[in-house]
């Protein structure tokens, strides 16, 4: 089995580690192609402006396994990843220093990582890691991810779905499978003014989540670990019909 390793946290994270040394147990071959710095938030973009590098890089934590920073973004990673070190049998994104809960998929490199993947075909997971005061423990999560490769390369995933995984603080008291929740970060905008008198902007985002029956993020919140299946396909099936007469409508309108 080829596994190919990415994240948002960048190549020298310790989630990305911890993943990688859990799963050379299932694997044939480890590829790790990852930022070169933390790409948090930078959702499913792809860089199309300027070059990329694609960097052979020795981490020493991992003797043996194959690396290269990227300095772009996750979805970067994977495309050149695939491209130079070939199709891998799954792509695993992770493990993200703090959840990917909810609405809040949308802008996360490490589940664009997983999406990627999924348009390429791969089957692909993220996984993530809720953080606390304490130091963080990335191993259970790890050995997890290592236990669900080898199912989905046994049974597969059905076409266009990724698993959207998250991990409570400490050891979980079990693992669920979750619906998307609301979950989702209020913007908020804060103005300053730099030395030479011209504002600048920080834009920020206060996490905000309610209590939903079986979701991703009450799951979570109630202390244990959660796999929530996301498709790529975006259309709203039961509104389709009622559109179409407005459609109709618009187009009978047309001058």
């Amino acid at each position: 089995m080829n596994i190919l390793l990415s994240n948002d946290d960048g190549i020298f994270s310790p989630g990305i580690h911890a993943l990688a040394r859990a799963v050379q147990g299932v694997a044939k071959r480890v590829l790790i192609v990852a930022p070169d710095v933390e790409q948090s938030a930078s959702g499913h973009s792809i860089t199309i402006r300027r070059p990329l590098r694609y960097t052979r890089t020795r981490l020493r934590e991992l003797p043996g396994i194959e690396a290269y920073r990227v300095d772009g973004t996750p979805a970067d990673c994977v495309v050149l990843g695939v491209h130079n070190g070939g199709r891998p049998d799954v792509l695993v994104s992770g493990i993200n220093i703090g959840p990917n809960l909810g609405y809040a998929v949308t802008h996360s490199g490490t589940v664009a990582a997983a999406i990627e993947a999924t348009t390429l075909g791969i089957p692909a997971i993220a996984i993530s890691l809720q953080t606390g005061d304490g130091e963080l423990d990335f191993q259970y999560a790890a050995d997890f991810a290592a236990r669900l490769v080898s199912e989905i390369t046994r049974h597969g995933l059905p076409e266009r779905t990724l698993l959207n995984v998250n991990f409570p603080i400490g050891r979980p008291k079990g693992v669920t499978v979750s619906r998307q929740s609301t979950y989702t970060y209020q913007d908020a905008v804060v103005k300053r003014t730099d030395p030479d008198g011209i504002p600048y902007y920080w834009v920020s985002g206060t996490p905000k989540g309610t209590p939903e029956p079986d979701t991703d993020f009450t799951a979570v919140t109630s202390g244990y670990a959660t796999i929530t299946p996301l498709r790529l396909d975006l259309t709203d099936e039961g509104f389709l019909a009622e559109l179409s007469p407005i459609a109709s409508l618009l187009t009978q309108q047309q001058p």
